[in-house]
């Protein structure tokens, strides 16, 4: 199994952090890499709960995909099994840290040739998810102010 990991400090508290993946509205402003949108199909947010959406890429392509949610701790872990091509296990983890929230991202792929693959593409978009999350969060700070 391989996986790719990255750290982000995120000047919010981790209840701001995780309120951003909760709310779906919210979520499907971020996720995903610079140039994507989402539709949201299904969002049940609760461990064993569904989540199917629909991403549209900057090429104009729309790449279908379905995840359930494993385990959900509030302000603290989300755990999603991506159930379609490529299968991987996404565990986010959010600590309280100095900056405000460490949050750990952790993506492990089923099929190690699967990920040595794509490990360009994910590596580089998982940052710039986490760019966008902080947008997200900066700009639910500056309207709530």
């Amino acid at each position: 199994m391989t996986t790719f990991s990255t750290k982000r400090a995120i000047p919010a508290g981790p209840s701001s952090v995780f309120a951003a993946f909760q709310n779906p509205d919210r979520l499907a402003i971020w996720w995903g890499p610079h140039g994507f949108t989402n539709t949201f199909e299904t969002f049940e947010f609760q461990p064993g709960g569904r989540w199917v959406f629909s991403m549209h890429g900057p090429d104009g392509k729309t790449y279908p995909n379905e995840s359930m949610f494993v385990s959900i701790v509030p302000n603290s872990e989300i755990v999603i099994r991506h159930v379609c091509q490529p299968h991987f296990q996404l565990t986010i983890t959010l600590q309280e840290h100095s900056a405000g929230t460490l949050l750990v991202w952790e993506q492990a792929f089923d099929d190690d040739s699967v990920a040595h693959t794509i490990r360009h593409f994910v590596e580089t978009a998982n940052e710039q998810n986490l760019d966008r999350l902080c947008a997200e969060i900066q700009s639910d700070a500056a309207s709530a102010s």
